[in-house]
């Protein structure tokens, strides 16, 4: 599937090749999420921005895991002719860039996954996200403003709501609520792969429970031989856009 994306290349006066960053967002985002950080490294390195399937305006489609979704990133980067890349993954986004590294390992130059790991979650944390986005698809209404009312009947946190909302136009969700319901368990699975010698970085929320106990950090050492592990403190899973700084700059360290 060819994704929705946003290119932007970065100009060189002095003719060299700049890498080419790949930024994927996570569950019920879009190609936007990740804003903060593309604003960053902006003339720095060419940009790539996309909507991962069922979400924003890529196309909808009933089947979805991480070897199609990673397969849509390629056939994206193959139609741009971009052969090197380096991905930056955020929760899903950050699975999708895993299973990428698997696939693409003579493409991919280096892997930043923001606040996931290459595990298979059983704990479900968006049972009431699901109910929210339901009830407003049920509603049948047209503006924000009655979404939210709607949506604060099941979310006590403000920010879930209006990240949410990026996605609801002229009354309707830009992703699949329902295929994304249906395929809830192999967004949380995870089949562990082979060892992966990429240069990859995990930065961890510090109050996340993504990346909490011990098999989940085994999980990064035995699938990713050159991974690091860095944690921002007192964020949680939106660290990216709690502390934007600090993101960017263990990003900078890390592919500068």
């Amino acid at each position: 599937m060819l994704l929705n994306y946003q290119y932007d290349q970065a100009q060189d006066s002095h003719g060299t090749q700049k890498a080419t960053l790949v930024l994927i967002h996570g569950l019920f985002g879009s190609l936007s999420n990740l804003g903060i950080i593309a604003r960053e490294f902006q003339g720095k390195f060419n940009l790539l921005q996309i909507d991962v399937r069922n979400h924003g305006h890529s196309a909808h489609s009933d089947e979805m895991n991480y070897q199609l979704m990673a397969q849509d990133v390629l056939q994206t980067l193959d139609h741009l002719n971009i052969e090197k890349f380096i991905a930056i993954g955020h929760s899903m986004g950050g699975k999708i860039a895993m299973k990428l590294a698997d696939l693409a390992q003579d493409r991919m130059q280096k892997m930043i996954v923001l606040d996931m790991t290459p595990f298979a979650y059983q704990e479900n944390h968006h049972d009431q996200i699901f109910k929210a986005l339901s009830a407003v698809e049920n509603a049948q209404i047209e503006s924000r403003k009655e979404a939210t009312e709607i949506m604060r009947q099941y979310l006590k946190e403000e920010m879930v709501i209006q990240f949410l909302l990026k996605s609801f136009s002229k009354g309707k969700w830009l992703f699949n609520v329902q295929a994304l319901f249906n395929h809830y368990a192999d967004i949380l699975s995870w089949e562990n792969q082979q060892v992966n010698p990429i240069p990859a970085l995990f930065i961890k929320g510090g109050n996340s429970p993504y990346i909490s106990k011990a098999e989940h950090f085994s999980a990064i050492e035995t699938q990713f031989s050159h991974s690091q592990v860095k944690v921002i403190e007192q964020v949680g899973h939106w660290l990216h856009a709690e502390k934007p700084a600090v993101v960017n700059q263990m990003i900078s360290g890390f592919i500068e």
